[in-house]
C-alpha cells in the first residue's frame, strides 16, 4: 500500500461521477481540491462526512477549494446518495479500487475480528499544481473538514 505524504504528487485519476460524467484530477488544475475516500454511500459515517463537506462548501469555495468524494459504489448508488443529501460536489465511482490503491486508501480492515480489504477513510488536500499539501489516513468522518480548514488557514498564514 502506497502512503502518500505532504509534497507528493497526487496520483492522476479519471473516474465516472454520479451523473455519468468523467472527472479527472487535471480538471482541478489551478485550484485546490479536497479529495476524500469513503467506504459506502448512505451509511452513517459516510453520510456525516459528506454532509459536513456539503455544509462547508461555501467557505471552501470562497478559498478556491473544490471537493470530490470517491468510493467503490456504482454511479447509480452515488446519484441516489447525492440526491438524498443534496450533495453539490462530484462523487466518483472507483469499483476496482485502483485510485484508492494509488492513494493508499485501500487496505486491511477488521470488523468483529474478521479481516477484509476495503476503503480506509482518508482525505487529501491537493494544490492547484497537483501536489499534496496534506494527507490524512484513517480520518474520522467528523474530522475531514476541521483538518482541511486548519491546513488552509496555515497556508493563508504563509502566503
Amino acid at each position: 500500500m502506497a502512503v502518500l505524504k505532504k509534497g507528493s504528487r497526487a496520483p492522476a485519476f479519471s473516474l465516472i461521477d454520479q451523473d455519468g460524467k468523467t472527472v479527472k484530477l487535471s480538471n482541478f488544475k489551478g485550484r485546490s481540491l479536497l479529495l476524500y475516500f469513503y467506504p459506502k454511500a448512505d451509511t452513517p459515517g459516510c453520510t456525516a462526512q459528506a454532509c459536513s463537506i456539503r455544509d462547508a462548501m461555501p467557505d471552501l469555495s470562497s478559498l478556491g477549494v473544490a471537493a470530490v468524494g470517491i468510493s467503490p459504489d456504482a454511479p447509480a448508488a452515488q446519484k441516489k446518495f447525492a440526491a438524498k443529501f443534496e450533495l453539490s460536489f462530484p462523487l466518483l465511482s472507483d469499483p476496482d479500487h485502483a485510485v484508492a490503491d494509488a492513494y493508499g486508501a485501500w487496505g486491511e480492515k477488521s470488523m468483529y475480528g474478521k479481516k477484509y480489504q476495503g476503503i480506509l477513510r482518508s482525505s487529501f488536500l491537493v494544490d492547484g499544481a497537483g501536489k499534496l499539501t496534506e494527507a490524512w489516513y484513517k480520518v474520522s468522518p467528523g474530522d475531514t473538514v476541521p483538518l482541511a480548514r486548519q491546513a488552509l488557514e496555515g497556508e493563508k498564514g504563509r502566503a
